[in-house]
């Protein structure tokens, strides 16, 4: 029997992370035949099935998980190996897999992405949005970012980007003339708010405070989405009032076409947290990218 190829068994511990052919394949930046080939090439050398597959859903078999459980820890020393020799070139290269939310994606990265690749022209960036929480590492993500009442305990946390943030309440000035601006939180039950909806189904509650006072509700109006610019876009038009983040409504409000009230009621909260779990044998643009934020 030949030795199995490098490169297949990183394929066949790539799709185990992610159950799914197509999603590894995503992550790797190859295609779905090509992973599938490579297993096909593993198993005929192996002489044994490693996965099942159906159209729905990929497993691992006992062999296979045998294989995996030997082989996990062997290729990750490899990779810590090779990244190490990484570290004494003068600018790493590799590539660096981030999870990340909405709200960093879009108002938080950019300006430290466009820094951070100009001094490291050696790494390629890869950025996946996603508004839940995952396990990052099983889903084949170096790190994640996220806000801190959501980080995992068994993970080391950095800042990154503004360390305080505020939920804005708005609405435009149309509305406001037909149903009077709110002088307290409690007056928006009698207002249509629009509905935000995260991934996982959970509709956002709206959260005040001031003095020690909390009011907390859940929004109702003629609207509930789960893609901010058709929320912003309703409340602009007049449709209700919103509560998001201020990154999102601030070009809406510096135009004018939104009007913030009860300022201070808003709820502040901290930044978002670059985390990533501690290993022996860091790959290189992580290291780079941890050293970068701290900097910054």
């Amino acid at each position: 029997m030949n030795d199995p190829d490098l490169s297949d068994l990183n394929a066949f511990v790539a799709i185990t992370k992610v159950r799914s052919f197509r999603a590894a394949a995503r992550l790797r930046g190859v295609s779905a035949s090509a992973l599938s080939e490579a297993i096909r090439r593993l198993e005929a050398r192996l002489g044994v099935r490693l996965l099942n597959r159906t159209t729905r859903s990929v497993t691992v078999t006992e062999a296979g998980q045998r294989l995996l459980e030997r082989l996990g820890p062997a290729l990750g020393e490899i990779a810590g190996a090779l990244d190490a020799i990484n570290s004494f070139r003068d600018s790493p290269t590799g590539t660096l897999r981030l999870n990340v939310p909405t709200i960093v994606a879009m108002h938080v990265l950019p300006p430290i992405v466009a820094r951070f690749l100009a001094a490291h022209p050696g790494i390629t960036l890869e950025v996946v949005s996603n508004d839940t929480f995952i396990d990052v590492l099983a889903a084949g993500f170096d790190a994640g970012i996220r806000y801190d009442e959501r980080l995992e305990r068994d993970m080391i946390a950095v800042p990154i980007g503004p360390r305080t943030q505020h939920f804005v309440a708005a609405g435009a000035p149309a509305y406001f003339a037909a149903r009077g601006r709110p002088e307290h939180p409690r007056d928006l039950l009698e207002h249509a708010c629009i509905g935000h909806r995260f991934a996982s189904g959970v509709l956002a509650a709206w959260r005040f405070e001031r003095d020690g006072e909390q009011v907390r509700f859940t929004p109702n109006g003629p609207l509930v989405a789960s893609v901010m610019e058709l929320e912003v876009g309703a409340a602009t038009a007049g449709l209700g009032m919103i509560y998001t983040f201020e990154e999102f409504l601030r070009p809406a409000i510096q135009s004018g076409a939104l009007l913030p009230v009860l300022h201070e009621w808003w709820e502040s909260f901290s930044g978002p947290f670059l985390y990533y779990q501690s290993r022996t044998h860091m790959p290189a643009p992580l290291r780079a990218f941890i050293d970068f934020i701290k900097e910054d």
